[in-house]
């Protein structure tokens, strides 16, 4: 796996672009719980609030990107 990521996109193979992509989606489920948890501190902050709310916007899209990635690499 480490060698996969590691490597340029350009010299992987087929079988370890799916392992990079299965790893990125398993790191964005990691920082998902991490999210999760500065939310439920109740920090009362609008700022923090409002920049948790982007990041879990951009976390949920990128997850949908690498999953219709993964999706078309399988195919």
């Amino acid at each position: 796996m480490r060698n996969a990521i590691v490597q340029l996109p350009l010299h992987r193979t087929a079988g370890e672009r799916r392992q990079v992509l299965r790893a990125a989606i398993r790191q964005i489920e990691r920082a998902d719980v991490y999210l999760a948890a500065v939310t439920h501190m109740d920090l009362d902050d609008r700022a923090v609030e409002r920049t948790l709310r982007r990041l879990r916007a951009e976390l949920y899209a990128l997850r949908r990107h690498l999953g219709e990635e993964r999706a078309r690499s399988d195919a």
